[in-house]
């Protein structure tokens, strides 16, 4: 073996030892390692009619999601196949003509999604969920290529670059470069959400106060986002690294029982005491890494991504690998959810406020709370319902 083959061996062996340690690192919780979830029927919890009517909801949805992911990956099957047809009729230069093959396929990836998505829009206006009417969703979603445009742009330049000094090997510094523009977006993802507002409410900004306290936090920004104009289901997020985060409250959720949003609050500070957002680019990271890698194997008969004519097949390869590791990326994103749930549930102790906020999450969103399991797999980055029901149990059994 030569001396530049074994440097490159080495290289990668010790690439690989650092990627499972920091696998072994980010899957550390604060859920104890030998909690047992007991076995709880959703019929003890919801009523013949509520299961009925989650589980009819949710069967339109399945169907309309595998559809979607099916044209998805067709279109983009023959987009591969005759894509690099147009580099010969580009004059952009190497870089250029990848950027406008990185923005066709996206164009390509929105087209085939859209149907899709009026469909589950049509759905949702039917059930009560979403007021938003068909025009402004499409609007909405054509103006919001532009954000994607840009990424992919960016992401396709910074890989095409190390690509034209290392060609193969791109994928080395190209992920944590990637990576880094993931950092960039997560801190400035706070002032790009419209129509927020502080929380006015003085009861809930006195448990906002009293919960960071608890949970060791400086004073986080409480802001609530209006959204009841579209949709009638609710939800939080914690957005933000450090001097941006904050937590977000739909206005859609301020109607439910003050001790449930307490809970709410509670588990959305979770997340950021446990550094979750960071965590969550950690894992980006992690899954990247040999996705590039697949990606940089696959694309090597047409020049790699040196080459504008790889970018089309570099699209195809990174959909289905995304797709094909979705389960374990939802099976992270559950992870830290069920650890926001466990925090939630030590700061507030009131286990019954969280068992009725997950039963009305359920109600008002048509959530199925114990879905087929290979759905979960496939979507399910947060646990389901009853998986959160029975972590409240295992917690008061504690």
């Amino acid at each position: 073996m030569s001396a530049r083959r074994a440097a490159s061996v080495a290289g990668l062996a010790l690439l690989a030892a650092a990627w499972i340690f920091a696998i072994t690192q980010l899957l550390h919780t604060s859920v104890p390692s030998g909690l047992r979830l007991p076995h709880l029927s959703a019929g003890d919890y919801f009523t013949p009619a509520v299961l009925h009517r989650a589980r009819s909801f949710e069967r339109f949805v399945r169907i309309d999601f595998l559809l979607s992911q099916l044209a998805l990956i067709v279109a983009l099957v023959g987009y591969a196949l005759r894509g690099e047809r147009l580099t010969r009729e580009s004059a952009a230069g190497r870089v250029g003509t990848g950027l406008l093959l990185g923005m066709l396929g996206l164009a390509i990836v929105w087209l085939a999604q859209l149907p899709f998505g009026v469909a589950e829009l049509w759905w949702e206006r039917r059930h009560g969920i979403s007021h938003q009417s068909y025009v402004s969703s499409v609007i909405d979603s054509f103006f919001g290529l532009g954000g994607a445009f840009l990424s992919i742009c960016l992401v396709i330049a910074i890989v095409m670059g190390f690509a034209g000094w290392l060609r193969n090997r791109w994928w080395i510094p190209g992920v944590p470069a990637i990576v880094g523009v993931g950092v960039l977006v997560a801190f400035i993802t706070p002032f790009l959400i419209p129509a927020t507002h502080p929380l006015r409410d003085p009861e809930l900004q006195a448990d906002a106060r009293q919960l960071e306290q608890v949970e060791g936090l400086p004073r986080v920004s409480m802001r609530v986002q209006d959204v009841h104009e579209f949709t009638t289901a609710p939800n939080a997020e914690s957005v933000g690294l450090g001097p941006s985060r904050r937590v977000i409250l739909w206005d859609t959720l301020l109607g439910f029982p003050r001790r449930e949003v307490r809970v709410v609050i509670g588990h959305e500070l979770g997340h950021l005491k446990h550094q979750h957002i960071w965590k969550g680019l950690g894992w980006e990271a992690v899954f990247l890494l040999p996705i590039a890698f697949a990606i940089a194997l696959v694309t090597r008969r047409r020049g790699g991504l040196y080459s504008p004519r790889a970018v089309p097949l570099a699209l195809l390869v990174f959909v289905v690998l995304e797709l094909a590791v979705s389960p374990l990326q939802n099976s992270v994103s559950s992870r830290m959810e069920q650890e926001a749930d466990w925090t939630a549930l030590g700061a507030t102790r009131d286990p019954a406020a969280a068992t009725a906020l997950f039963q009305r999450l359920s109600r008002t969103s048509l959530a199925d709370p114990s879905p087929p399991g290979w759905w979960q797999a496939l979507i399910g980055d947060h646990p389901t319902i009853m998986h959160r029901i029975e972590l409240v149990q295992a917690w008061k059994d504690r």
